[in-house]
């Protein structure tokens, strides 16, 4: 089994020369992985890869426990959700470095494109299914809030899996995940301010205390302090997978009597939406003269979001507790969806002659 990349929270990224658990960035942008680097994997290491390509399965089994089993999963309430969320963007952090965010300005047509899938195309999509389908104001909020989202913590395993570009994915969600502290919350009012009240400065506040804040300790702690940061990147794949599974988990089980009662309802909403997203971040890749591996990775960063983003910031910024059903449902689709569609993509290769949008 190759080595899998861990998220640009569990991926280990090259910098300074050094190669960490897997420098998917220079290796091979589809997928591929040398003999050389996966015979030099320690036990710890194979383990930490395995858990974190089954992540499919584990959240599964987390969404199975939220809704038969409640009380497994709810302890992890909004103020230790916050941490938990806080701390997998910390180790995000941790895994980047300031040339990360200036490799932006030499792809600026394929990040662009990219961030344009995330918050325009799925947040139009959020809103046109919440209307045509005539969702109740809570619902239909929910479903719009969520598809304002970052790209998901899960899109880079789904993109190394796909034989996507996962240098590109890990900045794409790095942008976009950046970008959320003003797109969210303005995105959210635009289209969800017209059915209920929508607090966007205080969206704004918890996307900035969630998100960026702890990215950025940890970016400086990589700067800054590197032998520290090596040694604590060993680990972080491992939290992720459990921070991941227990934060997709528990909004599940904190809503699970509404999920009983109205699941039913947005089980075809939340379907749409992100097949939706998946097939038109693909085409619009295309439409932009992009190479298929490309494309693959623009489709799943447009189509796996930040679930738990979403259903936090419902918590915290709306009365009405059915806003965060949607987001609970969307855990579930998001990584389920997300996982099949890389693993038919794995069975489709990649033309030889591909074209590389995609600069170092």
């Amino acid at each position: 089994m190759g080595v899998t990349g861990y998220d640009n929270k569990w991926f280990a990224i090259c910098s300074n020369g050094r190669r960490q658990m897997l420098c998917k960035a220079e290796t091979n942008a589809v997928g591929d992985v040398p003999s050389a680097v996966s015979s030099e994997m320690s036990p710890f290491e194979w383990v930490v890869e395995l858990l974190t390509t089954l992540f499919p399965l584990w959240v599964v089994i987390g969404a199975a426990l939220g809704i038969y089993k409640p009380s497994a999963v709810t302890w992890l309430e909004t103020d230790l959700f916050t941490v938990c969320l806080g701390f997998l963007m910390l180790s995000m952090g941790l895994t980047l470095t300031f040339d990360d965010f200036r490799r932006c300005l030499r792809n600026p047509w394929t990040v662009g494109v990219g961030f344009l899938a995330q918050y325009l195309v799925k947040p139009l999509l959020g809103f046109v299914i919440a209307l045509s389908l005539k969702l109740s104001a809570p619902l239909a909020t929910g479903l719009i809030l969520v598809s304002c989202c970052p790209g998901g913590q899960a899109s880079n395993v789904a993109t190394y899996i796909s034989k996507g570009n996962v240098a590109l994915s890990v900045l794409m969600t790095t942008c976009s995940t950046i970008g959320a502290i003003i797109m969210t919350p303005l995105l959210t009012k635009l289209l969800a301010g017209q059915l209920v009240p929508v607090d966007a400065a205080g969206l704004a506040m918890s996307t900035f205390q969630v998100v960026l804040v702890p990215t950025i300790i940890g970016v400086l702690l990589h700067e800054y302090f590197p032998k520290f940061t090596n040694k604590i990147i060993t680990f972080t794949p491992l939290v992720g997978v459990i921070l991941t599974t227990l934060l997709c988990a528990s909004p599940i089980g904190q809503v699970s009597g509404a999920l009983k009662s109205q699941g039913a309802g947005l089980v075809i909403p939340v379907a749409i939406l992100h097949a939706a997203a998946f097939a038109l971040g693909y085409w619009v890749s295309k439409w932009s003269s992009f190479g298929e591996s490309t494309s693959r990775t623009i489709s799943i960063e447009c189509g796996m979001q930040s679930s738990a983003l979403g259903f936090l910031l419902a918590q915290k910024h709306f009365t009405n507790p059915l806003v965060a059903v949607p987001s609970a449902v969307s855990v579930v689709f998001m990584a389920l969806g997300g996982s099949a569609l890389a693993v038919y993509w794995r069975n489709m290769p990649i033309p030889f002659d591909d074209k590389d949008d995609f600069k170092e």
